[in-house]
């Protein structure tokens, strides 16, 4: 049994959400802004299998400051409830379809990135490209290391350095046909990475036209065992205990 260490389960028919879990040992998942976490609460208090991060998914516009004040202070009163600060980032999609200023988005992160440290959680990131070296350098300046970048993309240099820092990634089904996952699998130690769906994101290739559910986290193994020189098994049992002791399960 794996482990979906990335999903928007909120995002789901409620109907949907049992024949998911029974696909996996355990799911992460992430929130996007406060009704977002207040569901994903609900369902882990209805489900053992959900493990609840609560965040701000940084592909929208950013809170208020009242809205702001009222999502820190809702996760600081359930902080015993979760297990990660997440997902929260920068806003890569968004910059290619308008003009943006990044800074308050980093400001705000920088504000997470702070919490996740005073409550001692792990933080899950939506970092990619240029974005993920911004990042590198609000963890270091913060020093903190249980840093897990979902869905990854970026060049050799701030690859060698979150290598480095020892944090983590999770590779998505696209694993099966982008040669951009392939080549990160490839050079990421097995040792810091996860597997995700990032759920109900649709895929390509053998999922096209398919819902996207956690059963396809176990041909992401297969990938990842074929490029790594290792059996399924052997890789299902690393990339399940990097993600059991990575969020304390």
């Amino acid at each position: 049994m794996l482990i979906d260490a990335h999903i928007h389960l909120d995002q789901y028919k409620d109907v949907e959400i049992p024949s998911l879990l029974e696909e996996v040992e355990a799911l992460i998942a992430v929130s996007m802004q406060l009704s977002s976490c207040q569901k994903t609460l609900n369902l882990a208090k209805v489900y053992p299998k959900v493990k609840a991060a609560f965040g701000f998914h940084p592909e929208q516009p950013l809170p208020s400051e009242i809205e702001e004040k009222a999502l820190f202070d809702w996760i600081r009163s359930h902080s015993d409830e979760m297990i990660a600060v997440g997902e929260v980032g920068l806003p890569y999609y968004l910059r290619q379809e308008q003009v943006l200023d990044v800074r308050p988005y980093e400001a705000l992160l920088e504000r997470f990135i702070v919490l996740a440290k005073e409550l001692d959680k792990p933080i899950v990131l939506h970092a990619v490209y240029e974005d993920a070296t911004v990042v590198c350098e609000l963890l270091e300046k913060h020093q903190l290391r249980q840093a897990h970048f979902h869905w990854f993309k970026g060049d050799e240099a701030v690859v060698k350095r979150m290598i480095q820092q020892g944090y983590f990634i999770s590779v998505t089904p696209d694993a099966l046909y982008e040669e951009e996952i392939q080549q990160l699998i490839q050079i990421y130690p097995i040792e810091l990475m996860m597997v995700e769906t990032d759920g109900p994101w649709p895929f390509e290739g053998p999922f096209t036209n398919k819902p996207t559910s956690p059963w396809m986290i176990h041909s992401t193994i297969e990938v990842i065992a074929a490029i790594k020189g290792l059996s399924i098994q052997e890789a299902a049992q690393i990339i399940t205990q990097n993600t059991t002791n990575f969020y304390r399960l």
